[in-house]
Protein backbone atom coordinates (compact mmCIF):
# COMPACT_ATOMS: atom_id res chain seq x y z
CA UNK A 1 0.00 0.00 0.00
CA UNK A 2 1.45 3.49 -0.69
CA UNK A 3 2.03 5.91 1.82
CA UNK A 4 -0.53 8.23 0.10
CA UNK A 5 -3.17 5.38 0.96
CA UNK A 6 -2.66 4.82 4.80
CA UNK A 7 -6.22 4.36 6.07
CA UNK A 8 -7.54 7.01 7.93
CA UNK A 9 -8.07 4.78 11.20
CA UNK A 10 -4.13 3.94 11.23
CA UNK A 11 -3.36 7.71 10.92
CA UNK A 12 -5.52 8.97 13.49
CA UNK A 13 -3.90 5.87 15.78
CA UNK A 14 -0.84 6.88 15.41
CA UNK A 15 -1.50 10.81 16.00
CA UNK A 16 -3.07 9.57 19.05
CA UNK A 17 -0.18 7.24 20.35
CA UNK A 18 1.99 10.73 19.63
CA UNK A 19 -0.44 12.72 21.56
CA UNK A 20 -0.13 10.17 24.79
CA UNK A 21 3.86 10.62 24.46
CA UNK A 22 4.21 14.20 24.53
CA UNK A 23 1.67 13.75 27.12
CA UNK A 24 4.10 11.74 29.49
CA UNK A 25 7.15 13.23 28.04
CA UNK A 26 10.21 12.95 29.99
CA UNK A 27 13.64 15.13 30.21
CA UNK A 28 16.87 12.58 30.07
CA UNK A 29 20.00 14.34 30.98
CA UNK A 30 23.40 12.94 29.52
CA UNK A 31 26.43 13.74 30.98
CA UNK A 32 29.54 13.72 29.59
CA UNK A 33 31.04 10.21 29.67
CA UNK A 34 28.02 8.63 29.38
CA UNK A 35 26.55 6.58 26.61
CA UNK A 36 23.36 8.43 24.28
CA UNK A 37 23.34 5.35 22.68
CA UNK A 38 22.09 3.68 25.93
CA UNK A 39 20.50 6.61 27.10
CA UNK A 40 17.72 6.08 23.78
CA UNK A 41 17.23 2.80 24.79
CA UNK A 42 15.62 3.78 27.88
CA UNK A 43 13.90 6.60 26.21
CA UNK A 44 10.44 6.78 25.55
CA UNK A 45 8.24 7.70 22.78
CA UNK A 46 8.14 11.96 22.85
CA UNK A 47 11.46 12.11 25.46
CA UNK A 48 14.08 14.67 25.65
CA UNK A 49 17.77 13.80 25.72
CA UNK A 50 19.49 16.75 26.93
CA UNK A 51 23.63 16.41 26.48
CA UNK A 52 25.81 18.38 28.73
CA UNK A 53 28.63 20.14 26.83
CA UNK A 54 31.20 17.21 25.93
CA UNK A 55 31.65 15.48 23.24
CA UNK A 56 29.71 11.66 22.82
CA UNK A 57 29.76 9.11 20.61
CA UNK A 58 27.49 9.60 17.09
CA UNK A 59 26.12 5.96 15.47
CA UNK A 60 23.27 7.21 17.11
CA UNK A 61 19.58 5.80 15.68
CA UNK A 62 16.49 7.31 16.39
CA UNK A 63 13.81 4.78 16.02
CA UNK A 64 11.24 5.58 18.56
CA UNK A 65 8.78 8.58 17.68
CA UNK A 66 8.58 12.14 18.70
CA UNK A 67 12.18 11.73 20.53
CA UNK A 68 14.23 15.20 20.91
CA UNK A 69 18.12 14.96 21.13
CA UNK A 70 19.53 18.50 22.04
CA UNK A 71 22.54 20.16 23.49
CA UNK A 72 23.99 22.65 25.97
CA UNK A 73 26.67 24.98 23.94
CA UNK A 74 29.68 22.86 23.70
CA UNK A 75 27.56 19.47 23.01
CA UNK A 76 29.12 17.32 20.28
CA UNK A 77 28.62 14.00 18.79
CA UNK A 78 31.13 12.59 17.12
CA UNK A 79 31.04 10.20 14.19
CA UNK A 80 34.42 9.14 14.25
CA UNK A 81 34.22 8.77 10.56
CA UNK A 82 32.07 5.54 10.80
CA UNK A 83 28.68 5.62 8.69
CA UNK A 84 25.99 8.02 9.95
CA UNK A 85 26.25 9.90 13.01
CA UNK A 86 22.74 10.31 13.24
CA UNK A 87 19.52 8.15 11.19
CA UNK A 88 16.48 9.21 12.06
CA UNK A 89 13.67 6.09 11.09
CA UNK A 90 10.81 7.39 13.34
CA UNK A 91 8.60 10.45 12.63
CA UNK A 92 8.85 13.66 14.62
CA UNK A 93 12.42 13.84 15.80
CA UNK A 94 13.99 16.62 16.62
CA UNK A 95 17.57 17.63 16.49
CA UNK A 96 18.33 20.78 17.61
CA UNK A 97 21.45 22.69 19.72
CA UNK A 98 24.30 20.03 18.76
CA UNK A 99 27.60 19.94 17.03
CA UNK A 100 27.64 17.13 14.77
CA UNK A 101 31.03 16.16 13.17
CA UNK A 102 32.86 13.27 11.32
CA UNK A 103 30.50 11.28 9.37
CA UNK A 104 31.81 8.29 7.47
CA UNK A 105 33.58 9.16 3.92
CA UNK A 106 31.41 6.53 1.47
CA UNK A 107 29.20 8.47 -0.88
CA UNK A 108 27.99 4.77 -1.55
CA UNK A 109 27.05 4.16 1.77
CA UNK A 110 25.36 7.95 1.62
CA UNK A 111 27.07 8.82 4.95
CA UNK A 112 25.96 11.52 6.39
CA UNK A 113 26.27 13.69 9.45
CA UNK A 114 22.36 13.50 10.04
CA UNK A 115 20.51 10.94 7.54
CA UNK A 116 16.90 10.83 7.87
CA UNK A 117 15.29 7.56 6.35
CA UNK A 118 11.67 7.81 4.38
CA UNK A 119 10.01 6.50 7.39
CA UNK A 120 11.26 9.95 9.33
CA UNK A 121 8.73 12.27 8.45
CA UNK A 122 8.02 15.95 9.89
CA UNK A 123 11.72 15.75 11.59
CA UNK A 124 12.80 19.19 13.13
CA UNK A 125 16.81 19.82 12.61
CA UNK A 126 17.62 22.94 13.86
CA UNK A 127 20.05 25.45 15.56
CA UNK A 128 23.06 22.46 14.92
CA UNK A 129 26.48 23.57 14.34
CA UNK A 130 27.63 20.88 11.21
CA UNK A 131 31.23 20.44 10.57
CA UNK A 132 33.27 17.42 8.26
CA UNK A 133 30.61 15.66 7.34
CA UNK A 134 30.74 14.09 3.75
CA UNK A 135 27.16 14.69 3.07
CA UNK A 136 25.49 16.83 5.43
CA UNK A 137 21.75 16.11 6.21
CA UNK A 138 20.31 13.37 3.72
CA UNK A 139 16.87 13.30 3.63
CA UNK A 140 16.08 10.11 1.61
CA UNK A 141 11.98 9.86 1.63
CA UNK A 142 10.58 11.41 4.21
CA UNK A 143 7.83 14.27 3.81
CA UNK A 144 7.74 17.77 5.47
CA UNK A 145 10.83 17.88 7.22
CA UNK A 146 12.25 21.27 8.04
CA UNK A 147 16.06 22.50 8.35
CA UNK A 148 16.69 25.42 9.74
CA UNK A 149 18.90 27.90 11.29
CA UNK A 150 22.33 25.31 11.10
CA UNK A 151 25.73 26.38 10.32
CA UNK A 152 26.88 23.67 8.15
CA UNK A 153 30.15 23.54 6.86
CA UNK A 154 31.32 20.58 4.17
CA UNK A 155 34.54 18.30 4.76
CA UNK A 156 37.33 20.46 3.53
CA UNK A 157 40.31 17.90 3.15
CA UNK A 158 38.59 16.04 -0.03
CA UNK A 159 38.42 17.50 -3.18
CA UNK A 160 35.15 18.68 -4.80
CA UNK A 161 34.48 16.33 -6.48
CA UNK A 162 34.52 13.88 -3.79
CA UNK A 163 32.54 15.23 -1.54
CA UNK A 164 28.83 15.27 -1.20
CA UNK A 165 25.95 17.87 -1.17
CA UNK A 166 25.52 19.77 2.04
CA UNK A 167 21.39 19.07 1.86
CA UNK A 168 20.66 16.32 0.04
CA UNK A 169 16.81 15.81 -1.14
CA UNK A 170 15.62 12.62 -2.36
CA UNK A 171 11.58 12.16 -2.74
CA UNK A 172 11.04 14.40 -0.24
CA UNK A 173 7.87 16.50 -0.46
CA UNK A 174 6.79 19.32 1.55
CA UNK A 175 10.15 19.55 3.05
CA UNK A 176 11.81 23.10 3.63
CA UNK A 177 15.61 23.78 3.76
CA UNK A 178 15.41 27.53 5.51
CA UNK A 179 17.95 30.08 6.62
CA UNK A 180 20.91 27.93 6.85
CA UNK A 181 24.66 29.22 6.11
CA UNK A 182 25.93 26.31 4.05
CA UNK A 183 29.44 26.60 2.95
CA UNK A 184 32.39 23.73 1.56
CA UNK A 185 30.80 21.09 0.18
CA UNK A 186 29.95 20.07 -3.30
CA UNK A 187 26.91 21.42 -3.88
CA UNK A 188 25.07 23.62 -1.46
CA UNK A 189 20.74 22.30 -1.75
CA UNK A 190 20.99 19.48 -4.24
CA UNK A 191 17.47 18.03 -5.01
CA UNK A 192 16.42 14.85 -7.14
CA UNK A 193 12.80 13.27 -7.79
CA UNK A 194 10.89 15.68 -5.53
CA UNK A 195 8.50 17.78 -5.17
CA UNK A 196 6.40 20.85 -2.87
CA UNK A 197 10.20 22.05 -1.91
CA UNK A 198 11.14 25.37 -0.20
CA UNK A 199 14.65 26.56 -0.34
CA UNK A 200 14.21 29.97 1.52
CA UNK A 201 16.57 32.62 3.12
CA UNK A 202 19.92 30.24 3.03
CA UNK A 203 23.27 31.88 2.34
CA UNK A 204 25.82 29.94 0.38
CA UNK A 205 29.56 30.11 0.01
CA UNK A 206 32.85 28.25 -1.95
CA UNK A 207 30.46 25.34 -3.42
CA UNK A 208 29.80 24.17 -6.89
CA UNK A 209 26.61 24.72 -7.41
CA UNK A 210 24.83 26.81 -4.24
CA UNK A 211 21.22 25.19 -5.44
CA UNK A 212 20.77 22.37 -7.70
CA UNK A 213 17.48 20.56 -9.15
CA UNK A 214 16.78 17.77 -10.75
CA UNK A 215 13.33 17.25 -11.71
CA UNK A 216 12.33 18.77 -8.78
CA UNK A 217 8.81 20.11 -9.54
CA UNK A 218 6.09 22.68 -8.09
CA UNK A 219 9.20 24.11 -5.59
CA UNK A 220 10.02 27.34 -4.19
CA UNK A 221 13.63 29.13 -4.94
CA UNK A 222 13.28 32.39 -2.48
CA UNK A 223 15.44 35.26 -1.16
CA UNK A 224 18.89 33.24 -0.99
CA UNK A 225 22.18 34.58 -1.08
CA UNK A 226 24.85 33.11 -3.14
CA UNK A 227 28.66 34.04 -3.26
CA UNK A 228 31.93 32.93 -4.11
CA UNK A 229 30.43 29.73 -5.90
CA UNK A 230 31.27 28.24 -8.95
CA UNK A 231 27.31 28.35 -10.07
CA UNK A 232 24.32 29.75 -8.16
CA UNK A 233 21.38 28.16 -9.37
CA UNK A 234 21.50 25.20 -11.77
CA UNK A 235 17.32 24.15 -12.75
CA UNK A 236 17.54 21.24 -14.55
CA UNK A 237 14.35 19.12 -15.83
CA UNK A 238 12.26 20.76 -13.42
CA UNK A 239 8.73 22.51 -14.04
CA UNK A 240 6.69 25.03 -12.10
CA UNK A 241 9.24 26.75 -9.79
CA UNK A 242 9.16 30.07 -7.94
CA UNK A 243 12.18 31.81 -8.37
CA UNK A 244 12.50 34.98 -6.89
CA UNK A 245 13.98 37.60 -4.93
CA UNK A 246 17.51 35.28 -4.85
CA UNK A 247 21.36 37.12 -5.39
CA UNK A 248 24.24 35.80 -6.74
CA UNK A 249 27.21 37.89 -6.46
CA UNK A 250 30.56 37.04 -7.67
CA UNK A 251 30.18 33.42 -8.57
CA UNK A 252 32.28 32.33 -11.07
CA UNK A 253 30.60 30.79 -14.32
CA UNK A 254 27.00 31.63 -13.82
CA UNK A 255 24.46 33.26 -11.35
CA UNK A 256 21.70 31.35 -12.99
CA UNK A 257 21.54 28.27 -15.76
CA UNK A 258 18.05 27.12 -16.84
CA UNK A 259 17.99 23.53 -19.22
CA UNK A 260 14.73 21.99 -19.19
CA UNK A 261 12.97 24.14 -16.90
CA UNK A 262 9.45 25.03 -17.84
CA UNK A 263 6.37 27.21 -16.78
CA UNK A 264 8.63 29.06 -14.26
CA UNK A 265 8.42 32.37 -12.43
CA UNK A 266 11.44 34.05 -12.30
CA UNK A 267 11.41 37.29 -10.89
CA UNK A 268 13.10 40.31 -9.16
CA UNK A 269 16.31 38.10 -8.35
CA UNK A 270 19.68 39.74 -9.03
CA UNK A 271 22.74 38.67 -10.55
CA UNK A 272 26.22 40.45 -11.05
CA UNK A 273 29.63 39.56 -11.71
CA UNK A 274 29.74 36.05 -13.29
CA UNK A 275 30.96 35.04 -16.72
CA UNK A 276 27.32 34.71 -17.62
CA UNK A 277 24.38 35.95 -15.82
CA UNK A 278 21.61 33.74 -16.89
CA UNK A 279 22.24 30.91 -19.09
CA UNK A 280 18.72 29.86 -20.67
CA UNK A 281 19.27 26.30 -22.59
CA UNK A 282 16.30 24.47 -23.72
CA UNK A 283 13.97 26.18 -21.00
CA UNK A 284 10.09 27.02 -22.53
CA UNK A 285 7.20 28.15 -21.60
CA UNK A 286 8.65 30.97 -18.00
CA UNK A 287 8.26 34.20 -17.23
CA UNK A 288 11.48 36.07 -16.00
CA UNK A 289 10.58 39.69 -15.03
CA UNK A 290 11.97 42.41 -12.74
CA UNK A 291 14.96 40.74 -12.75
CA UNK A 292 18.78 42.58 -12.41
CA UNK A 293 21.37 41.46 -14.54
CA UNK A 294 24.88 43.40 -13.61
CA UNK A 295 28.71 43.47 -14.59
CA UNK A 296 28.91 39.73 -16.76
CA UNK A 297 30.78 39.16 -19.79
CA UNK A 298 27.12 38.10 -21.16
CA UNK A 299 23.83 39.54 -19.25
CA UNK A 300 21.69 36.94 -20.93
CA UNK A 301 22.44 33.73 -23.22
CA UNK A 302 19.54 32.35 -24.76
CA UNK A 303 19.48 29.19 -26.87
CA UNK A 304 19.06 25.55 -27.99
CA UNK A 305 14.78 26.20 -28.79
CA UNK A 306 13.73 28.00 -25.84
CA UNK A 307 10.45 28.91 -26.66
CA UNK A 308 7.43 30.85 -25.45
CA UNK A 309 8.94 32.94 -22.31
CA UNK A 310 8.09 36.08 -21.41
CA UNK A 311 11.37 38.50 -20.59
CA UNK A 312 10.04 41.51 -19.54
CA UNK A 313 11.06 44.33 -16.96
CA UNK A 314 14.86 43.15 -16.50
CA UNK A 315 17.58 45.16 -16.34
CA UNK A 316 21.02 44.54 -18.11
CA UNK A 317 23.13 46.75 -16.47
CA UNK A 318 27.40 46.92 -17.95
CA UNK A 319 27.28 43.93 -19.38
CA UNK A 320 30.00 43.31 -21.59
CA UNK A 321 27.57 41.51 -24.28
CA UNK A 322 24.09 42.48 -23.10
CA UNK A 323 22.53 39.74 -24.60
CA UNK A 324 23.61 36.33 -26.80
CA UNK A 325 21.19 34.62 -29.23
CA UNK A 326 22.20 32.33 -31.41
CA UNK A 327 19.07 31.87 -33.82
CA UNK A 328 17.86 32.98 -37.08
CA UNK A 329 14.20 33.03 -35.11
CA UNK A 330 12.83 36.29 -34.37
CA UNK A 331 12.39 37.11 -30.92
CA UNK A 332 10.47 40.14 -29.57
CA UNK A 333 11.01 40.69 -25.59
CA UNK A 334 8.48 43.05 -24.92
CA UNK A 335 5.09 41.72 -23.55
CA UNK A 336 1.83 43.69 -23.52
CA UNK A 337 4.19 46.92 -24.24
CA UNK A 338 6.98 46.50 -21.78
CA UNK A 339 10.09 45.47 -22.87
CA UNK A 340 13.15 45.78 -20.64
CA UNK A 341 15.74 48.05 -19.74
CA UNK A 342 19.95 48.19 -21.50
CA UNK A 343 22.65 50.46 -20.00
CA UNK A 344 23.74 50.41 -23.79
CA UNK A 345 20.67 51.90 -25.69
CA UNK A 346 21.07 55.77 -26.60
CA UNK A 347 17.43 55.91 -27.57
CA UNK A 348 15.22 58.47 -26.70
CA UNK A 349 12.02 59.17 -25.01
CA UNK A 350 10.25 62.37 -26.90
CA UNK A 351 7.06 61.82 -25.46
CA UNK A 352 8.01 61.03 -21.70
CA UNK A 353 5.98 57.82 -21.36
CA UNK A 354 9.28 55.83 -19.93
CA UNK A 355 9.58 54.05 -23.29
CA UNK A 356 11.76 54.16 -25.77
CA UNK A 357 10.94 55.49 -29.47
CA UNK A 358 12.69 53.33 -30.85
CA UNK A 359 13.24 48.93 -30.65
CA UNK A 360 16.68 47.95 -29.77
CA UNK A 361 18.57 45.22 -31.01
CA UNK A 362 21.34 43.70 -29.11
CA UNK A 363 23.07 42.12 -31.80
CA UNK A 364 23.68 42.40 -35.43
CA UNK A 365 24.65 40.06 -38.02
CA UNK A 366 29.03 40.18 -37.32
CA UNK A 367 27.54 38.89 -33.34
CA UNK A 368 26.35 35.99 -35.28
CA UNK A 369 29.16 35.23 -37.52
CA UNK A 370 32.05 35.87 -34.61
CA UNK A 371 29.93 33.51 -32.39
CA UNK A 372 29.87 30.75 -35.01
CA UNK A 373 33.48 31.23 -36.50
CA UNK A 374 35.21 32.54 -33.69
CA UNK A 375 38.23 33.40 -35.71
CA UNK A 376 36.52 35.86 -37.86
CA UNK A 377 37.06 38.07 -35.17
CA UNK A 378 40.62 38.81 -36.81
CA UNK A 379 38.36 40.80 -39.44
CA UNK A 380 36.63 42.52 -36.93
CA UNK A 381 38.25 45.91 -38.29
CA UNK A 382 38.28 45.42 -41.81
CA UNK A 383 36.92 47.28 -44.76
CA UNK A 384 34.28 44.21 -45.95
CA UNK A 385 33.04 43.86 -42.07
CA UNK A 386 32.53 47.88 -41.73
CA UNK A 387 30.43 47.46 -45.14
CA UNK A 388 28.44 45.14 -43.77
CA UNK A 389 27.38 47.27 -40.32
CA UNK A 390 26.81 50.03 -42.74
CA UNK A 391 24.21 47.81 -44.85
CA UNK A 392 23.03 46.67 -42.47
CA UNK A 393 22.38 49.46 -40.35
CA UNK A 394 20.57 51.08 -43.20
CA UNK A 395 18.49 47.93 -44.47
CA UNK A 396 17.12 46.54 -41.41
CA UNK A 397 15.29 43.60 -43.83
CA UNK A 398 19.06 42.07 -44.04
CA UNK A 399 19.13 41.62 -40.64
CA UNK A 400 19.19 37.38 -39.80
CA UNK A 401 16.56 37.28 -37.04
CA UNK A 402 17.63 37.20 -33.57
CA UNK A 403 16.18 38.91 -30.25
CA UNK A 404 14.62 42.78 -30.90
CA UNK A 405 13.15 44.59 -28.15
CA UNK A 406 10.50 47.13 -29.37
CA UNK A 407 9.37 48.24 -26.21
CA UNK A 408 12.78 48.96 -24.60
CA UNK A 409 12.41 51.02 -21.16
CA UNK A 410 14.20 54.18 -20.29
CA UNK A 411 14.79 53.43 -16.66
CA UNK A 412 15.72 50.12 -15.06
CA UNK A 413 13.24 49.15 -11.50
CA UNK A 414 15.68 48.13 -8.87
CA UNK A 415 14.23 44.30 -7.02
CA UNK A 416 14.27 44.80 -3.48
CA UNK A 417 16.53 41.59 -3.25
CA UNK A 418 19.40 44.54 -4.12
CA UNK A 419 19.05 45.73 -0.69
CA UNK A 420 21.24 43.12 0.25
CA UNK A 421 24.46 43.65 -1.81
CA UNK A 422 27.34 44.97 -1.15
CA UNK A 423 29.05 48.03 -2.28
Amino acid sequence: MSRSRIPLKAALFAAAVLAAAAARAAIIPVGEGESVVEALSHAAPGDTLHLSKGVFKGGLVIDKPGLTIEGEPGATLDGNETGNVITIVAPEATIRGLNIQRSGLSLIGKNSGIFVDRTGDRARIEDNHLTDNLITIYLDGPHDVIVSHNQIYGLQRLRRTERGPAVSLWNTPGSAIVDNDIRYGRDGVFSVSSKNNIVRGNTFHDLRFAVHFMYTNDSNVVANFSTGNEVGYVLMFSDRLDVHENVSDKDRDHGFLFNYANNSRVEDNVTRASDKCVFIYNANKNRFAGNWFEGCNIGIHFTAGSERNEITGNAFVNNRTQVMYVGTRLLDWSVRGRGNYYSDNPAFDLNGDGIADTAYRPNNLMDQVIWRAPTAKLLLNSPAVQIVRWAQARFPAIHPGGVIDTAPLMKPTRPSSMERLTP
